[in-house]
């Protein structure tokens, strides 16, 4: 009988996780000599190409002498954290990624705490050993810090190192001496990640993650913890609430390299497979025996700490270029997405075209508002809004442990942005000329941060923030946006106007574009929202006066990402997102009503 090993690669965002699997892929001759696959194989979607971080976990699966390996690749970010808890629920071990030139990060800090509350047995990989100036050692014993400082056990903390540079392609038990291919870490994962063990008994299997095909509908994925899984059988599927559901196992199929191959025979413990034929299962329920269920502990997954509005599209231009605008496309749409994005929640207002979402970060939400976009979707987003709790009747905020990384001469500016949000210094080191930064900051602190961070270190700083805890409030933090400039009638921006208002503030749209009244097309100079009309054209007269016609030049509008465009939002606007456009306007589109309610605000 084969043995199995499961494997789920962890490391922070860019230390090259993605780019070891497609290593280990071709190591093992999984493609035939002439198939070009590219790189970065397994981030498979366009987001994941474009932006270069995994969003969504993958398993593929590999031969390596007679032995099996299930290797498992998850997201770095925070944000994700959903994901990466659920599928190191399957894995026996797993491959912590770390630059040898960084070092540990926050994000490292948070995936590896979850793999040590779960038990599982570290490979530590120092990659990337051909950068310039690196320091594999140094990291080496920070890695070893880090896991004692979570309280990883003995057997833990008695970990292999491997070094070597995904990128070259080689791996090996010394960064000095350079190696041909990378057989020496899957000999390392055959030797230290145990191998999965049979247990007896009814069968037990978790359903971990979940997959669409549009021909034959949801997937369930999970691996078997107890007994052997027996394709065609009757089986209990045991929801989270309880209640226990009867249905017959159609197909199973086992992960083979990149895709999946159906298989007749049983499944044994401790492999990993997709199972059709399930009626309305969710993550964390589990597949249990026919005549005597028992169910598995549900997954625990960290709570959310930002909510934001998602409302449907009801601005002028609705309906132009998206194929789904009603507030039910909306709504079924919001709600499928739980399904499998456990560290989501959508909540129902009292109002019938607005929903509230509930997720990790502004990542977190932006990522799905993408999708949706790409699918399709018109909608509007409210300003993004950190979670408060109650605890002994004290009003309790999200704290987030932030770490920078920037030259030592931008590190005064970096500190007075940071404390100006509230944040607290834990600690300042410096190494070769960079500042290395910890603050213990608001949540609330962090939106609209990154921005200003990059403006102020002319593009230098490296920031990255976990969750570290609920503290009590802070207060008021001392950050104001300026004034909007606000379009004071319908229809197409004019470049005349808009350089003769220019010494107001700067733009966000360009001459030509169609504009609405109420829509947010600049920032002004104050502190002051302000109406102004760039509709309005030169009028013309038989007249020749001297220096009338001298050519207009206009400053490049800003144009903002759309992480960018969440975090500027106040919260008397929205945020219109289409599949082709992304527009800031005020809630109340027209002036005398948003004066009206400045007087009722007010009085």
């Amino acid at each position: 009988m084969t043995e199995i090993r499961n494997i789920a690669i962890i490391a922070h965002v860019d230390h090259g996780k993605t780019t070891l699997v497609d290593r280990i892929l071709h190591q093992v001759n999984l493609f035939r000599e002439n198939q070009n696959m590219g790189e970065l194989i397994l981030d498979s979607n366009d987001l994941e190409r474009e932006r270069g971080i995994t969003i969504l976990s993958k398993n593929v699966s590999v031969r390596y002498k007679d032995t099996k390996i299930n290797i498992i690749d998850t997201p770095g970010h925070s944000d994700f954290g959903g994901e990466v808890e659920r599928v190191l629920n399957m894995a026996n071990g797993v491959l912590l990624i770390v630059d040898a030139f960084e070092g540990p990060m926050p994000q490292t800090r948070f995936v590896l705490q979850k793999a040590i509350e779960l038990g599982l047995k570290p490979i530590v990989v120092i990659n990337k050993v051909d950068k310039p100036n690196c320091t594999p050692d140094i990291a080496q014993e920070k890695v070893f810090d880090l896991m004692f400082s979570l309280e990883a056990t003995e057997d833990q903390l008695d970990f292999p190192t491997v070094f070597g540079s995904s990128k070259a392609g080689w791996m090996g038990p010394d960064w000095k001496t350079e190696t041909t291919d990378i057989t020496y870490l899957l000999d390392t994962i055959l030797e230290y990640i145990p191998a999965s063990t049979p247990r007896e008994g009814s069968l037990q299997m978790r359903i971990t993650s979940l997959d669409y095909s549009s021909y034959i509908g949801r997937i369930a994925v999970g691996k078997v913890t107890r007994g052997t899984l027996v394709p065609g059988s009757q089986v209990s599927l045991v929801k989270r609430d309880g209640t226990i559901q009867k249905t017959t196992l159609k197909e199973v199929f086992l992960f083979e390299g990149l895709g999946k191959e159906k298989t007749k025979l049983p499944v044994p413990c401790g492999e990993i497979c997709a199972v059709l034929g399930l009626d309305g299962f969710d993550i964390g329920d589990t597949v249990a025996d026919g005549e005597e269920p028992e169910g598995l502990a549900p997954i625990k997954v960290d709570e959310p700490t930002m909510s934001m509005l998602f409302v449907a599209n009801n601005s002028p231009f609705f309906g132009k270029d998206g194929k789904f605008v009603t507030s039910r496309q909306l709504r079924d749409r919001l709600f499928k997405e739980t399904e499998k994005n456990l560290a989501l929640r959508v909540e129902e207002t009292e109002s019938a075209d607005s929903f509230l979402v509930y997720g990790r970060g502004i990542l977190h939400l932006s990522v799905l508002v993408e999708t949706m976009r790409r699918e399709g979707f018109e909608m509007q987003l409210g300003q993004p809004k950190v979670l408060i709790k109650e605890i002994d009747g004290v009003k309790h905020e999200p704290i987030e442990a932030l770490t920078v990384h920037v030259p030592e001469i931008f590190a005064g500016k970096v500190i007075e942005l940071v404390t100006q949000r509230k944040a607290d210094i834990v600690s300042i080191e410096v190494k070769n000329e960079r500042s290395h930064m910890d603050f213990l900051i608001p949540a609330r602190g962090l939106i609209g941060l990154r921005n200003q961070m990059l403006t102020a270190t002319e593009g230098e700083a490296i920031m990255a923030h976990r969750f570290y805890g609920y503290e009590p409030w802070k207060g008021d933090l001392g950050v104001r946006r300026n004034g909007a400039l606000i379009c004071l009638e319908t229809g197409t921006s004019i470049a005349y106007s808009i350089d003769k208002l220019q010494d107001r503030g700067r733009f966000f749209v360009e001459p030509g574009e169609d504009v609405y009244m109420g829509q947010v097309i600049g920032e002004n100079t104050r502190q002051d929202d302000l109406t102004l009309n760039i509709v309005r054209t030169k009028k013309l007269t038989n007249m020749r006066a001297s220096g009338s016609d001298e050519k207009t030049s206009i400053a490049p509008a800003v144009k903002f990402s759309l992480e960018e465009a969440m975090e500027y939002l106040r919260n008397d606007e929205y945020l219109e997102v289409t599949p082709k456009y992304q527009r800031i306007r005020k809630i109340l589109l027209d002036e005398n009503d948003r004066k009206r309610q400045a007087k009722t605000v007010s009085a």
